[in-house]
């Protein structure tokens, strides 16, 4: 086994934390049980390292086992990464069936016809998603094992979530590869990104529960009551409000938890408006800001402020729709001037 390769599965085995070493293991199944069986999993993970690279060695273990284990680690551990996503187009709204040995093999020419020195691996899960991971080389050196990209594609879907190395140069290719193995016409980077890979598709796949822009304002039905003590109708009223706040954000948020979004800033575009006597502005040039929110999990923050009484009921849709606007990639005009959002997960 090369020496390169021995030095990357030993750092991948230090990675990962030790409770888990057999497991992922077993996931990767290079390795045999009776060989699993040989190591001592409760020393220092320097030691376990240095006996798996000996099991691997005796295996003949090449770079193309050690990208399997590499892949298997980013997806347990994918929030480890910021992902990108992606949106294709096709030309037509034609249908294909998918085939995944023809994808990959156009891939792989595409992606090799402009870079020879480059390394791919896919793997399949269970979601239909491809995991392809790809190792950078240039024309004069082997590709780069510890600076990968990785690309999630869903297959049927136009949506490709992209976690890019620090060779921010070779992104095109891989966008590139990627549409021509897809059979897309174009792809463009929508305005949504973060480290929590499943929030990402939960809102381009819309598999949350939030409703949106579902409220209307009812009144509450009149009723006639008996004359009752100041004290007890305080407490109806209370609890009336109480039953109204939580029927509407429901109606706004659902029950389900909501996809998880670290960030978003909105860019706000508006003209002043002025006393044509008072002459105030000289030049008629729009008021350009920036408005941005912040939260360890903004949605979950934003559907607690109006039972936390901090805001009033209900949320303006500006807020609550904040996933189906992101998957939308939209621009909305106001009366007041052109409003657009760029949205960043965890």
């Amino acid at each position: 086994m090369d020496e390169t390769v021995a030095e990357y599965i030993r750092r991948l085995v230090l990675r990962i934390p030790r409770d888990e070493i057999r497991t992922m293991l077993q996931e990767w199944g290079f390795l045999s049980g009776a060989q699993l069986q040989t190591i001592n999993f409760h020393q220092i993970k320097d030691n376990i390292s240095q006996e798996v690279v000996q099991l691997c060695e005796e295996n003949c273990a090449d770079i193309k086992q050690a990208a399997v284990l590499d892949i298997i680690y980013n997806h347990i551990y994918q929030n480890r990464r910021m992902w990108s996503v992606y949106q294709m187009n096709k030309a037509g709204e034609e249908t294909e069936v998918f085939d995944l040995t023809d994808f990959k093999k156009k891939f792989k020419r595409r992606l090799r016809s402009a870079l020879r020195n480059v390394t791919i691996n896919f793997r399949e899960y269970e979601d239909n998603a491809i995991w392809i991971r790809i190792a950078w080389g240039t024309p004069y050196r082997k590709p780069n094992q510890y600076k990968t990209s990785y690309a999630v594609y869903h297959s049927q879907t136009p949506y490709v979530f992209i976690s890019a190395s620090m060779l921010k140069s070779n992104l095109p290719l891989l966008c590139q590869a990627l549409v021509v193995a897809s059979n897309y016409h174009d792809i463009r980077e929508m305005e949504l990104r973060g480290h929590s890979l499943n929030s990402l598709k939960d809102i381009v796949f819309q598999r949350y529960s939030q409703n949106f822009q579902t409220y209307n304002p009812r009144p509450l039905p009149e009723r006639t009551v008996e004359p009752e003590s100041e004290d007890i109708r305080i407490i109806h009223e209370n609890r009336n409000e109480r039953e109204r706040i939580q029927r509407m954000n429901w109606e706004v948020f659902g029950d389900g938890p909501q996809p998880k979004l670290e960030f978003v800033q909105y860019k706000l575009e508006t003209m002043f408006k002025s006393d044509p006597e008072m002459n105030i502005l000289d030049k008629k040039e729009p008021f350009r800001c920036l408005v941005k929110f912040s939260s360890p999990h903004l949605l979950e923050s934003l559907k607690s402020l109006t039972p936390a009484g901090m805001a009033d009921a209900p949320l303006s849709p500006l807020l609550t729709c904040i996933p189906q606007k992101a998957r939308n990639y939209f621009k909305i005009k106001e009366k007041k001037g052109l409003l657009s959002e760029s949205l960043v997960s965890p």
